[in-house]
């Protein structure tokens, strides 16, 4: 009883609490808030990288929804909760449907879910493909500057798998300043990569571009490699491929064999959540029974505690962390509000008294 007192005085002269109205922010709002801000939001991804390896966030397994009957397709839930100046907490929900693609859709779909810190009620509803893709453009790109330190400055980019994600580490990396000679491009789709030359070449993008017909011409050409596919187990195993040590994006996360990695540089963004899911840190893991062939973490790079030799190739394996898009996602929401162009739905929380 004097616990139950003590609990009920103290939130009685505390400030009293209200629920927060709720907004839907659809993606037309999300692409206005983040068109043309690549270096912000690079320094935005930073700084929750840097928060959350300061263990000032939660970020717990992603958890993957398959389907039987449509083994090529899941839909994955990434809860959060980042602190720092950003301070919400949430879930993206996002569908990957690959053979949306032949019907002309993109591939991937998503909402993100943002909860008020002190409530705990959604205050924002957002679409959030975008927000995904510009959270791991972003982390790419970061990765890319931060990794290319201490060696020569790649000018010979290769894109290995040309959908939406391609297209947005493109525009990033042109965002924050990189300029390329030469811009591979290697898909097993014609049109996908029919599609992605028409993107270079209507950005106004400099920069030889070449068409690769094999995956060894790509790499072999290139300086920075960019993994962009849908690919859910190693295809690349030959590791004289990469004897010229190119830095390598390996964003899809599954493209390499193991081999690759053992005989690579390779950081990841968070160890415990890239050593899953059969991803290519993952069975290199299971191969050797240790994580000894990892270097550490963008973070660890980002605060000089890890180094990158330049005489191997380096490989980023970026898991994807929902910290990074709570970050993007409440960047947004309040770049919204600013601007007065919230909309909220009237009377969404509607019970709001316990006893009616």
């Amino acid at each position: 009883m004097t616990t139950i007192g003590s609990t009920t005085t103290e939130s009685a002269t505390s400030a009293p609490m209200t629920v927060p109205p709720f907004a839907v922010i659809s993606g037309a709002q999300v692409r206005h808030a983040l068109h043309g801000r690549e270096k912000h939001i690079v320094e935005l991804v930073e700084a929750t990288y840097r928060v959350h390896g300061a263990g000032d966030s939660v970020n717990p397994p992603s958890y993957f929804l398959r389907f039987p009957d449509r083994p090529s397709s899941r839909i994955i839930a990434l809860p959060a909760s980042v602190g720092g100046e950003v301070r919400v907490d949430g879930l993206k929900w996002v569908s990957s449907f690959p053979e949306n693609v032949t019907a002309g859709i993109p591939r991937a779909s998503a909402v993100l879910i943002l909860n008020d810190h002190d409530t705990g009620y959604p205050f924002a509803c957002l679409e959030s493909s975008i927000i995904s893709a510009t959270r791991t453009a972003a982390s790419a790109a970061s990765a890319a500057d931060r990794l290319s330190r201490g060696r020569p400055r790649p000018t010979r980019v290769g894109f290995f798998g040309v959908g939406l994600i391609a297209r947005y580490i493109h525009t990033f990396l042109v965002g924050t300043g990189w300029s390329f000679d030469e811009i591979g491009v290697h898909d097993l789709s014609a049109d996908s990569t029919a599609g992605f030359q028409s993107y270079l070449e209507q950005s106004g993008t400099p920069g030889r571009i070449t068409v690769h017909d094999s995956a060894e011409e790509l790499i072999r050409g290139s300086d920075l490699v960019v993994f962009a596919t849908v690919a859910g187990q190693p295809h690349v195993g030959d590791l004289s491929w990469f004897a010229h040590n190119p830095l390598v994006l390996h964003v899809s996360l599954r493209d390499l064999a193991p081999e690759i990695l053992l005989a690579s540089t390779n950081i990841v963004d968070d160890i415990e959540h890239c050593l899953k899911a059969d991803t290519s840190p993952h069975l290199a893991e299971r191969l050797t029974g240790s994580r000894d062939f990892l270097h550490g973490t963008l973070d660890d790079v980002l605060a000089g505690r890890v180094t990158v030799p330049a005489d191997r190739p380096v490989v980023f394996s970026p898991f994807g962390l929902g910290v990074l898009d709570l970050a993007v996602g409440k960047y947004v929401y309040d770049d919204v509000v600013r601007r007065g162009e919230l909309h909220v739905v009237d009377d969404f929380f509607h019970e709001l008294s316990r006893y009616g």
